[in-house]
């Protein structure tokens, strides 16, 4: 189609043409919505980059591990390990535990892996593993403590003593004061199930150790005689059996304080005074109402009753009161 050139230029003006199809300027206001609009849309588009190229870095890095970090090669080789501790373990048991290579770097490093190693060794009871650049890795470690001595016997193999804590984990023990050690009772009846080369927890070792500890540090003296602990009725009835050093057993019942317990055995051994007819079995298990059994021995030189009429002299089992104990804090 061609322009016809015969007709008549426009020539109307801007008011000739009506309101209703005029163009309508933008305001202030949109202008600044519109330049907003499109601020928005530039940060989103950076936002999805940014996220993107983070999540392709660490894609990489749970495939190819932290070795394929830029700089990763030229990193600091591990030249310090810091053990940060609450118990008795030392760097040279974390060096050993560690075996970390001489020519190892510090991103080089499996942190997963070395904490694996570290809670390999049942003292452990928790740890974590960070990195301390340039050169350093740094180890904390919380540990258990022992609460009795366990002798574990495989069959076909040798005895060994085991340690066993308050969660009832067994474990050989390394670092620990040899006296500290000797001075733990040793425990017996203890339902030993085994997972491998290793001894699944022992249960009851939280009550277990809520009677020993008591008895540390409300009678000392009296904790110092204890020698072995049953715990074969513990499950069943609910008693824990103590035997000291002198032979004398004493039976602790789960359903009553400790406290109480023990403030009533050292008051019976304290009114013990007769050298031939010392204490042999206590019950504590019942409550204010005590069982007690006496023994014999063999009288002194200056005791004018003849041995004889001693080892005739039948054992009794009086009933003894404690009423004025009833009243210590639970």
């Amino acid at each position: 189609m061609t322009k016809d050139t015969n007709m008549p230029p426009d020539t109307r003006s801007w008011r000739d043409i009506p309101q209703h199809v005029r163009p309508r300027a933008m305001s202030r206001e949109g202008r600044r919505r519109l330049a907003m609009g499109g601020l928005r849309t530039v940060l989103g588009v950076g936002v999805a980059v940014a996220v993107c190229w983070v999540g392709w870095e660490v894609s990489v890095v749970l495939r190819e591990g932290p070795a394929s970090l830029p700089g990763s090669a030229k990193s600091e080789r591990v030249r310090n390990l810091v053990l940060v501790t609450d118990g008795v373990l030392d760097k040279t048991w974390l060096a050993r535990t560690l075996a970390i290579p001489a020519n190892a770097t510090l991103m080089g490093l499996d942190l997963d892996q070395l904490r694996a190693k570290v809670l390999g060794d049942p003292q452990v009871a928790s740890a974590s593993v960070s990195r301390n650049f340039p050169d350093t890795l740094t180890v904390r470690l919380s540990e258990r403590s022992p609460v009795v001595r366990l002798m574990d016997q495989q069959v076909g193999g040798p005895a060994r003593m085991l340690l066993v804590s308050r969660d009832g984990v067994a474990f050989e023990g390394e670092g620990f004061d040899p006296a500290m050690v000797g001075s733990l009772p040793w425990i017996e009846g203890a339902p030993v199930v085994r997972q491998g080369a290793s001894i699944a927890p022992i249960a009851g070792m939280s009550v277990v150790s809520d009677l020993l500890a008591s008895a540390k540090l409300e009678a000392e003296g009296l904790y110092r005689t204890w020698q072995v602990v049953s715990v074969g009725r513990l499950a069943s009835d609910g008693e824990i059996e103590i035997r000291a050093k002198d032979g004398m057993r004493a039976v602790f019942g789960t359903n009553e304080n400790f406290l109480r317990q023990i403030a009533r055995l050292d008051l019976l051994i304290d009114s013990t005074t007769d050298p031939t007819r010392p204490l042999m079995r206590v019950d504590l298990s019942l409550g204010a109402q005590v069982p007690v059994a006496y023994g014999t021995a063999a009288p002194t030189l200056s005791d004018p009753t003849p041995p004889s009429a001693v080892a005739a002299e039948p054992s009794r089992r009086p009933l003894i009161a404690f009423p004025g104990l009833s009243n210590l804090a639970n």
